[in-house]
């Protein structure tokens, strides 16, 4: 069992930028994620990475502007969001899965932190 604990959501200006933590207390699988659902839209998936950092995926929205870190001793992977844009003001969820399947069945959810890009 894990339990996924999001952190660092909030308000920021377009090109501004905002870091997310998850802290899971259990490492069941080989990575950890993001998610995040814009409003009134699907859940979409933001970033991924195994815990040695060996593998690493974005979705095509986000490359080049966010970067996913992990911190073993801690069981917490990091979101730094940069160059910010209206358009990334969603909830962002936290997901803990198998690298094979943690784009698009990840086992694990938090419960999301609100961020908000306003223009």
């Amino acid at each position: 069992q894990a339990h996924l604990t999001e952190s660092g959501g909030g308000l920021v200006h377009a090109g501004g930028s905002l870091r997310l933590s998850c802290q899971t207390s259990g490492r069941v699988f080989s990575s950890m994620g993001w998610f995040r659902q814009p409003p009134g839209q699907e859940r979409e998936f933001v970033a991924a990475t195994t815990w040695d950092a060996e593998t690493t995926y974005y979705g095509d929205p986000v490359k080049g502007r966010f970067t996913i870190s992990i911190d073993n001793g801690k069981n917490t992977v990091y979101l730094q969001m940069s160059t910010l844009k209206p358009e990334d003001t969603a909830v962002y969820f936290c997901v803990h899965a198998p690298i094979v399947q943690v784009r698009t069945r990840p086992t694990y959810w938090g419960q999301g932190t609100q961020v908000t890009v306003s223009s």
